[in-house]
């Protein structure tokens, strides 16, 4: 999926090889490490080729081989943690960086000198439709192919589960469409994976209903409209929801993965604890997910009181701190000093 993301915005791409170390058996240990001194080779040549002033990562055992050939080759490193709390591979890859972005004050403690605080970078495309909520939903409408009706003053409800979709999710919201759908309009961005599965799981619905329902398998460029023009979001708790949720003013019910070492509850909770989300954990959709939805959906004071509170979390000049961060780490290795971090 990288590829084609990175390779649609015309920056060349050149594959590694890496392996994830940790949980894994001996022998899938043994050969992720080989994967792993190959991608440092590969990493080296293309630091020889691209010769860089400065590297930026954004985490993880797939930046490992990157980062080393890096530290070997003295190429200023900026590291950016996208989630609340740092795992264990951002921990080890901090030693070997220079600088350390964060979205959060909170979190820049774990990093201590290292750590700079710059928000966290959302889309230009999300910036600009967020400025007209209506205009977002029209056009969202126009590119979804949807005739919003004389129903359209409904609230939107936005469902996602990330990049690949969430089965528990999913099947909750088909499971509810019967009582939500009298309540609001429905865009649900089901994921590739479970596409095929939606004509045996959609619930038989007279046509007034059926016709406030839009699923579809997945949304690139079209999110930022459909972030924008909804009122209410269900979604996971994954990195991107601590600074797009706050620039749309989305309020949500978030799910957090039960998964991946647990960190999309502390992002969870973030939301949470400033006002601007409500929290049902995965193994409680069937019996939570309904009501808490209803009552969101038919107090619309409740959801602007979300929308503002998540606000207060946004930092739309994130992008523009990051790069800046970037550029005085280049100049400083071109000047051969070293600087320190700057807010």
């Amino acid at each position: 999926m990288e590829r084609s993301l990175v390779e649609a915005q015309s920056i060349p791409f050149a594959p590694i090889q890496t392996g994830q170390l940790r949980g894994k058996n001996p022998l899938t240990a043994l050969a992720n490490a080989g994967k792993m001194i190959v991608g440092v080779q590969q990493s080296l040549a293309l630091l020889a080729d691209y010769r860089p002033d400065v590297c930026f990562v954004t985490g993880g055992y797939v930046c490992t081989p990157v980062a080393i050939a890096c530290r070997l080759r003295r190429v200023p490193l900026l590291i950016y943690l996208p989630d609340l709390t740092p795992g264990l591979a951002i921990r080890w890859l901090s030693l070997l960086a220079q600088r350390v972005a964060v979205s959060f004050p909170e979190t820049a403690a774990s990093f201590g000198r290292k750590g700079v605080v710059t928000g966290y970078p959302v889309r230009q495309a999300l910036l600009d439709a967020v400025q007209d909520r209506e205009t977002a939903r029209r056009e969202l409408g126009r590119v979804l192919g949807i005739e919003w009706g004389n129903d359209a003053q409904l609230p939107l409800l936005l469902v996602f589960g990330g990049s690949q979709g969430s089965r528990s999710v999913n099947r909750a919201i088909w499971s509810a469409l019967p009582h939500l759908l009298p309540l609001a309009h429905i865009v649900h961005v089901i994921g590739v994976r479970d596409w095929p599965l939606l004509a045996e799981n959609q619930p038989s619905l007279p046509d007034e209903l059926a016709r406030r329902y839009h699923p579809v398998d997945y949304l690139h460029d079209e999110m930022a409209l459909a972030l924008a023009g909804a009122d209410l979001a269900l979604a996971r708790a994954g990195a991107s929801t601590l600074a797009e949720f706050p620039i749309a003013r989305l309020p949500s019910v978030l799910v957090p993965l039960p998964i991946s070492g647990g960190h999309q509850f502390p992002n969870a909770h973030k939301l949470a604890d400033e006002g601007g989300a409500v929290i049902v954990r995965d193994e409680a959709l069937g019996e939570k997910l309904l009501p808490v939805l209803t009552d969101l959906l038919q107090r619309e004071s409740r959801r602007l009181e979300m929308g503002a509170a998540v606000a207060k979390l946004a930092v739309p000049q994130a992008a523009l701190n990051i790069a800046r961060q970037l550029v005085d780490l280049g100049a400083g290795r071109r000047e051969g000093v070293e600087r320190p971090a700057y807010a």
